[in-house]
């Protein structure tokens, strides 16, 4: 695929070394990285879509599938990228299968919390009558990225968060060991308490929170 041997000639020709051992330890050596850092990677990324723009619309689940195949962690974020850009507001029914599937692909923080509030947050939004069930096939699976982005979905909605759901995902999963569990609780209810501190505040009297969860979900509001 052109586009994607373009991007890899970009990368290969941008690789730093010294970079690259300092983003894969931080990365807890999951992943191996090129050593290109978020600026210069967008900017490559700038540089190649005016030719491409097109063809991108017209496949992107094939270029973002192809992307997710590469080892090093930049095609990743590339691909999420692409994919939000190319499929925000206009999403297919079957793309919850597709996203699903980037989520617990290469499952780490830095994707699934970016697919969670800008692709399944905006999909739910754009298809209501799936909410039920993803959010059900998500909260309920043994996957823990899947539990994560149940909780993360709504990060963006601010007045249009649905409370009833936040907290009832921060009450499923209000016993888990998982530290990332743990600190998506916390990270969630932070953020509506911007909006609704009170009811936060309340919350979080009432139901019996892990200690990270309880201290990041109020430390903006007491």
């Amino acid at each position: 695929m052109e586009f994607v041997n373009k991007l890899q000639q970009a990368f290969e020709a941008n690789a730093n070394t010294e970079n690259q051992q300092q983003m894969q330890v931080y990365m807890r050596n999951l992943f191996l990285f090129h050593g290109i850092k978020a600026p210069v990677r967008k900017q490559l990324l700038k540089e190649l879509l005016p030719d491409y723009t097109l063809f991108l619309q017209e496949h992107i689940h094939d270029v973002v599938t192809q992307l997710y195949n590469l080892p090093q962690r930049e095609y990743h974020y590339i691909a999420m990228e692409l994919y939000q850009k190319f499929s925000n507001k206009k999403y297919e029914l079957e793309d919850g299968r597709f996203f699903t599937r980037m989520i617990t692909t290469h499952s780490w923080w830095d994707t699934v919390d970016f697919l969670a509030k800008h692709v399944f947050g905006k999909y739910l939004l754009q298809f209501p009558d799936q909410k039920r069930k993803m959010l059900d096939y998500y909260s309920e699976s043994d996957n823990m990225w899947l539990n994560r982005s149940a909780i993360l979905y709504q990060l963006s909605y601010k007045d249009e968060t649905d409370e009833a759901e936040l907290f009832k995902q921060c009450t499923l999963h209000k016993d888990s060991e998982e530290f990332f569990i743990q600190k998506a609780i916390g990270w969630a209810l932070r953020e509506y308490g911007k909006v609704q501190p009170e009811a936060v505040l309340n919350f979080v009297k009432s139901v019996k929170l892990k200690e990270l969860s309880e201290r990041e979900a109020i430390r903006r509001i007491v």
